[in-house]
């Protein structure tokens, strides 16, 4: 088995790349691009007392980038009546933030397609009150997208409420069944593009986001790149090859990974693949980035850090390693 380097890859690419980049786009017939465009489901985000906070963070990716959902408001009584755009990134988007359900639902144009919980709490379990507003969604006749470890679908309450409302659950964090679940193999060193894996020194500090802008740089660039999202914020926001890795039993991360990966290279052929990372891999209480570094063999690593940031988040005691440590780790763990 050959591994084509990193190196040769992109020296060989180099003169197709760079007349890629150099064209303009093909003018397109908007109406009729738009008479054939499907629905563009819409849906509002729970995140109270968290939109814009590390918690937050699968709602704040939303607001900035979805690519399934439109987003029709935000619900946080804490920025009641403020515009999400200017409270994460001071620049107004248009999507207003509700105190409340009613609110929210009384403020759409429609009935909202979706109900989408937007917060990533370390427990990752409902509170008793967070049960209630979500069963209220749903007597309101909106489908729920969940992306907690505590899965809706077997919840006896949530399975009844489904059949009286006609509405239904996805629970984006569950895995396959344990049957079809794949095991590493060693076909990613078949995958003979570039893989870039985007890791950080810390979790919700931006490896998501940094993803999905380079993927999108490279893509209006007219380079290929594809985006594999790793934890459930980007398969909520619409990403073609994902799948949640913390909820996969470890003896199959690699291999789940690496199929999805596989995937991607056979179904899109793109030039480059980009892999969202999840947690640190120093931290020691997330084990997923080791799984990427396995899984993926990126020959390349993007490396996310906060500067400001003093402690790992959620957990006060312990301080933030430094960007040149995290790279010395990487580098000893995996031949990148």
């Amino acid at each position: 088995m050959s591994i084509i380097p990193f190196k040769e890859i992109t020296r060989t690419k180099r003169a197709n790349l760079t007349s890629i980049i150099s064209r303009k786009p093909i003018s397109t017939d908007i109406e009729a691009v738009q008479a054939f465009t499907p629905k563009t489901a819409t849906a509002l985000v729970y995140c109270e007392g968290n939109f814009g906070k590390i918690d937050g963070k699968t709602a704040n990716g939303l607001v900035r980038h979805s690519e399934k959902y439109k987003i029709l408001s935000v619900i946080d009584s804490l920025h009641a009546g403020a515009d999400a755009g200017n409270v994460l990134d001071q620049k107004s988007n248009a999507v207003p933030i509700f105190a409340n359900l009613a609110e929210a639902f009384a403020s759409a144009p429609n009935k909202p397609d979706y109900f989408i919980y937007g917060m990533a709490p370390a427990t990752g379990m409902l509170s008793l009150q967070e049960r209630t507003i979500m069963l209220e969604a749903m007597r309101l006749g909106m489908n729920v997208i969940n992306g907690l470890h505590e899965f809706l679908n077997d919840d006896p309450e949530f399975i009844a409420a489904c059949l009286e409302h006609n509405v239904k659950i996805t629970d984006i964090r569950k895995p396959r069944p344990k049957n079809e679940l794949r095991l590493f193999t060693g076909d990613i060193h078949k995958v003979a593009c570039p893989r870039i894996a985007v890791l950080g020194t810390d979790c919700a500090i931006g490896k998501r986001t940094t993803a999905n802008i380079l993927t999108k740089a490279l893509a209006e660039r007219g380079i290929n790149a594809v985006l594999v999202t790793t934890g459930q914020t980007g398969m909520i926001q619409g990403s073609r090859y994902g799948v949640a890795l913390d909820a996969v039993p470890s003896q199959f991360c690699c291999g789940e990974l690496e199929a999805t990966i596989v995937e991607a290279y056979k179904g899109d052929a793109p030039d480059v693949i980009i892999i969202e990372g999840q947690g640190a891999l120093s931290h020691p209480a997330f084990c997923t980035s080791a799984f990427i570094l396995r899984g993926s063999a990126p020959q390349a690593v993007i490396l996310q850090h906060a500067p400001k940031r003093e402690y790992r988040c959620d957990f006060d005691q312990m301080e933030m390693p430094s960007a040149q440590s995290e790279i010395k780790l990487i580098e000893a763990f995996a031949d990148t």
